[in-house]
């Protein structure tokens, strides 16, 4: 009887194994250890976690031992290609994490609600400074008008009040102490299609008093012939008999009235960091406290303040009324730049000074204030001019007006043409 497993022979048990002198046609443990595969398992079942990998099997001269441990890969239940769901991995084997981002979506997001914000801020911005604006001036108490034109035409008007100014700030500003106000400038601005054109008059202009309604007591007061100088106007009766006096003597119908005092003027000026300033010719003046070198340089409020307010260091006020329309010029245009407009840490500063001490008339809006200011800027832009009012000569230290060459510039003005007319 054969005490050897089924298949084994002598020469098995010679020791002429496969690999030594074997004369099998196949390895020994192909013969003795079958190949079985085991069935794969359900797709919907989990496989089992993967074992830890296990050392390389040691090498012998006739391949692999099969006693050796070596794993062949079959025993851990593992299923390898086909779409199986195991491992988190999805058909083609790559990992199933979460979608990519929608970056069109959020960037659709984004913009709408940054949109919103800077509604939302300018809407407020609007209706705050808006609500600052002091609309005191009732044009229509002014009596026979003359008919409007084409354009707009403001009446801009600087007032020595020096309400809210104290003690300290009269003393450091200049501006003495006197009671009331008066104007110590004024100028018309006509915004139109042939760009805006800024014509000063001296307060110093004799002109003719006409007839007109108290502003407060509604009271008619008939013309008496009186002549007298511009900036009288104003002292009688406010701002209502002004707009009525220029009216009269020039025919030109004005829409709008803005005057502002000296103190907000020179808080305009500090709050944007001062203007830059050409100053052609040095000059000095003790009463308004100017002292300038020639040159360019940059002027706080109350060196601005001193430089339009100067009068004793020229031979005329119309060359006072020409540094005051270039610096208003320059003041708007250096205002009126991104620097300003897109930082609130200036914007606010600028505006609050401004408004809070403009007077202006009751139909005018925060829409007209920035179209006069974007108008002033246009003068130094160069789609715009300035000049002084046509004087033909003086009567009892009054300047006395070119009647033929104002009709003809105030002619221009209501048919919005380009003026031709020479000033002063």
């Amino acid at each position: 009887m054969n005490d050897w497993p089924e298949g084994w022979t002598d020469d098995n048990r010679s020791g002429n194994r496969y690999g030594q002198g074997s004369n099998s046609d196949r390895p020994e443990g192909a013969r003795v250890m079958p190949h079985v595969q085991r069935r794969p398992a359900p797709p919907q079942q989990r496989p089992a976690p993967p074992r830890q990998r296990q050392p390389e099997p040691p090498q012998y001269a006739g391949g692999y031992d099969d006693n050796a441990g070596y794993d062949n890969g079959y025993n851990t239940g593992q299923v390898y290609g086909g779409g199986g769901n195991g491992g988190g991995r999805g058909d083609g084997g790559y990992v199933q994490g979460r979608p990519a981002p929608n970056w069109g979506r959020r960037i659709k997001i984004g913009t709408l609600s940054l949109v919103v914000v800077v509604l939302a801020v300018s809407i407020g911005t609007y209706f705050w400074a808006d609500s600052k604006l002091k609309r005191e001036v009732d044009l229509s108490k002014v009596i026979e008008r003359p008919h409007e034109g084409d354009g707009t035409n403001y009446l801009i008007v600087g007032s020595d009040s020096r309400a809210g100014m104290t003690a300290e700030d009269k003393k450091r500003l200049h501006t003495g102490s006197a009671e009331g106000k008066r104007t110590d400038s004024m100028m018309i601005l006509h915004d139109g299609s042939n760009g805006p054109t800024l014509v000063s008059l001296p307060r110093d202009s004799n002109v003719e008093i006409p007839s007109f309604k108290g502003s407060d007591s509604g009271k008619l007061y008939p013309a008496r012939g009186q002549y007298t100088k511009l900036n009288a106007a104003y002292a009688m009766d406010g701002p209502e008999l002004l707009v009525r006096t220029v009216e009269f003597n020039t025919g030109l119908h004005i829409d709008h009235y803005v005057e502002i005092g000296f103190g907000g003027f020179a808080k305009i000026v500090d709050a944007i960091g001062g203007v830059e300033l050409d100053i052609p010719k040095a000059f000095k003046d003790k009463y308004s406290g100017a002292d300038f070198q020639a040159g360019k340089q940059t002027l706080d409020g109350q060196q601005a303040l001193a430089f339009v307010r100067t009068r004793h260091a020229f031979t005329s006020d119309l060359d006072r009324t020409k540094n005051q329309q270039k610096f208003l010029a320059a003041l708007a245009s250096q205002t009126a730049t991104p620097s300003t407009i897109l930082n609130p840490f200036k914007l606010y500063p600028t505006m609050g000074a401004g408004l809070d001490t403009l007077v202006v008339d009751k139909d005018m809006s925060l829409w007209d204030l920035g179209q006069m200011f974007f108008a002033m800027k246009g003068v130094t832009g160069g789609d715009g001019a300035s000049m002084n009012m046509p004087i033909s000569g003086s009567t009892g230290g009054n300047l006395v007006w070119d009647k033929a060459k104002v009709k003809q510039l105030v002619e221009q003005l209501n048919n919005d043409e380009k003026v031709t007319v020479s000033g002063n």
